[in-house]
């Protein structure tokens, strides 16, 4: 049953964006006390997956019978059309929860497409406060926090992905900006080999594994001495950041 103190304002419901941990650690110790409230409060849930969502939505204290909600999974697979059905709730006053694999939705996660979708239909749009890996990593670098960009995924091919290191290394000495991006987890040692091999030697880089967790690991260091770290991170969640003067 839809809470009616988050509906005070529309008789549509809500699309609730609900954060999840980054790892594997207790919830109550990274995300809000009220969150159970806002899980509460929703009849259908749209998931990045759906059997570890529905671990996670017990863990945080769901009293509804999972059994009797309705889930809808939303990947990199999903089809546009099949995007739509998601919403209908919504048009009966109920809330729909919004929830990625780790860290908060829609923040390099598909989910941004059923945000923008809810905008078009004027359905409200609520998001949770909870960890995101990208912004975890920028606090914990030292490096600039006033202007910031996250690029995503780089280039699988290894001459494109050089290049594209270089220009953001060029992007971020001509306008003082760090540059944040990501690699499938099982190519971060060629991504590392990369950065020490086509970086300028004094350009920073930041190494941010495993957040949140009890193994987490933040390392900054300048490109000519990453090999000298010996850091392995095969197959680790990580963020990188890059910034030169």
């Amino acid at each position: 049953m839809a809470v009616k103190g988050l509906q005070m304002h529309s008789e549509k419901g809500k699309l609730v964006l609900i954060p999840c941990p980054l790892s594997d650690n207790d919830v109550s110790s990274v995300l809000p006390s009220n969150l159970s409230f806002h899980i509460n409060s929703c009849t259908t849930f749209i998931v990045e997956n759906l059997r570890s969502a529905r671990r996670f939505l017990i863990k945080a204290g769901l009293e509804s019978n999972i059994d009797d909600l309705h889930f809808y999974v939303l990947n990199k697979h999903t089809q546009s059309e099949a995007l739509n059905p998601m919403l209908e709730n919504a048009f009966k006053g109920e809330n729909i929860g919004l929830i990625s694999e780790a860290g908060c939705p829609a923040v390099a996660d598909p989910g941004g497409e059923i945000v923008a979708l809810a905008h078009k239909k004027r359905i409200p749009v609520h998001p949770l406060v909870g960890p995101s890996s990208i912004l975890l990593a920028l606090m914990a670098s030292g490096m600039n926090g006033q202007q910031f960009a996250f690029n995503g995924y780089l280039p699988k091919d290894r001459k494109e992905r050089i290049k594209k290191i270089q220009w953001l290394e060029h992007l971020s000495k001509k306008t003082n900006q760090t540059q944040i991006f990501i690699e499938t987890p099982f190519r971060n040692n060629h991504l590392i080999n990369d950065l020490s091999q086509c970086c300028q030697p004094n350009t920073f880089i930041t190494i941010a594994s495993n957040l949140t967790s009890k193994n987490e690991k933040i390392v900054r260091t300048k490109a000519k001495d990453l090999k000298s770290i010996n850091i392995d991170i095969h197959k680790i969640p990580t963020i990188f950041l890059m910034h030169t003067y």
